[in-house]
């Protein structure tokens, strides 16, 4: 399975590409940051983030995109960027066809630590560990793209048995009445 993951910005995008399966060692593709100006217009920026995801997909034709799900922050305007370059990543898979699957910081963290309230350098820490890098990609945004292609890489098969658990159940469930 090959998995982009995107962690969301609109200053900073962090992107990266794993391949592997669950209960196997996993290797690391390609980590970056596709980056706008701060100063830049905000369609202009969006732009950009769009053109240097684009790039990652052409280049490394991943299977999955992994997305950080958007949560609630106290500075609105951070939340608003990080939601548009979200909604830019989902649109560039979804144009291609490819499955997006959005994961919650704190999963990512649990997925990669073994603690949902893990810090950067913890997660950075195990990115190393697990992908058998020299050192922690850099910025943290790297860091986090690839902490999410390993959520999902590890999460996919037990989220997709339970997706077909739940469609199997509702498909049996007699008419008129929900599961």
């Amino acid at each position: 399975m090959r998995v982009l993951g995107v962690d969301p910005g609109l200053t900073r995008c962090g992107v990266g590409v794993v391949e592997g399966v669950a209960g196997r060692p996993l290797t690391m593709l390609g980590v970056g940051v596709v980056r706008t100006p701060v100063d830049a217009d905000l369609g202009q920026r969006l732009v950009a983030v769009e053109q240097g995801i684009e790039q990652w997909l052409d280049e490394h034709r991943p299977e999955f995109v992994a997305v950080e799900r958007v949560f609630s922050q106290h500075n609105v305007r951070t939340v608003m960027g990080t939601a548009q370059a979200s909604a830019v990543a989902m649109l560039c898979a979804a144009r291609r066809g490819i499955p997006v699957a959005l994961h919650t910081p704190s999963e990512v963290k649990a997925a990669v630590t073994g603690s949902g309230r893990a810090d950067k350098a913890q997660v950075g820490a195990m990115v190393t560990r697990l992908l058998r890098l020299a050192a922690p990609p850099k910025p943290a945004d790297a860091a986090d793209a690839l902490a999410l292609a390993i959520c999902h890489i590890w999460r996919a098969p037990a989220q997709n048995r339970l997706q077909r658990a739940v469609a199997l159940h509702s498909a049996k469930a007699p008419k008129g009445r929900t599961a």
